[in-house]
């Protein structure tokens, strides 16, 4: 699985202080699910791209799901696109790795949180149930140009039709900190599944993720819904929360956790949904 995110804000190697990961080495965090590898493939003054790779082992997703139960079933344990199409297993690196730049947190250069950074996210391979007007239904309100383009189920058979996999291209002017927590929501919703058990606590996270922006969003239900595997309990009370303010300013205000003075999550908020995500 693989995201790629690149600005061309002057200079553009600014991104690795936002991020709090080096440009010039290669770096791999350990998750639950495998290995993150973060790395750029390139870093000057005018282009900075940087890449998360999640390795994952198959075998290993197999033995830990559950059993199917039918023949069927157990196959498709085995033949599916869980190892390779963007979902929820990268979302949850992308938490743990980028954590601090989620919460708009920055030592080095802070005066850069609270700007609008020309960027582009490339997720060529991303699980959308729904396909490219899913894609276009999430991002274009958010203030994205999208370009999603299906993939074919195999390019020797156009027969066989597209698969429910696109090749997903972001282009825009945002807070670095508002792409991350989108892409973090994104990921599962538009997969429409999460490979983890649902509790309590995932209305808080999703809150959390979608401050400033997801009350505002017109299809924050389909969107909230999505995000809580359709449980219809969670679902109803994150959309109670979100119907109580009026815009996504006053959402900030009302449902956000305590803040630190940079005006996010606190650390142990951060903490907590990370070591959540890590343990699923």
């Amino acid at each position: 699985m693989l995201v790629t995110l690149t600005t061309t804000h002057l200079p553009a190697t600014d991104l690795g202080f936002l991020l709090h990961r080096n440009p010039a080495r290669a770096q791999r965090v350990e998750v639950s699910t495998g290995t993150a590898h973060v790395f750029y493939p390139e870093a000057t003054d005018q282009r900075c791209t940087v890449a998360l790779l999640l390795e994952v082992d198959p075998v290993g997703l197999v033995r830990t799901a559950r059993a199917g139960g039918t023949e069927g079933a157990a196959l498709a344990q085995y033949v599916n696109d869980r190892p390779y199409a963007a979902f929820s297993l990268l979302a949850v690196a992308l938490g743990k790795v980028f954590a601090s730049a989620r919460r708009g947190v920055s030592r080095e250069r802070p005066e850069l949180v609270d700007v609008a950074l020309p960027l582009e996210v490339h997720v060529p391979a991303l699980s959308c149930r729904g396909g490219a007007e899913m894609a276009h239904r999430f991002f274009a309100p958010l203030g994205w140009r999208v370009e999603a383009t299906a993939v074919p189920l195999d390019e020797a058979v156009p027969g066989w039709g597209d698969s429910r996999v696109v090749d997903l291209r972001l282009t825009g002017e945002l807070r670095l900190a508002d792409a991350l927590n989108q892409l973090y929501v994104a990921l599962p919703v538009l997969d429409d599944a999460k490979h983890h058990w649902i509790g309590t606590d995932e209305v808080e996270k999703l809150l959390r993720a979608g401050s400033g922006w997801l009350a505002a969003h017109p299809d924050r239900e389909l969107i909230t819904r999505r995000y809580l595997k359709h449980r219809t309990a969670l679902t109803r009370r994150a959309i109670e929360r979100l119907a109580e303010v009026d815009d996504a300013e006053a959402l900030d205000d009302a449902t956000a956790p305590p803040v630190t003075a940079a005006g996010g999550p606190t650390d142990a908020d951060a903490a907590a949904d990370a070591a959540a995500d890590d343990a699923r």
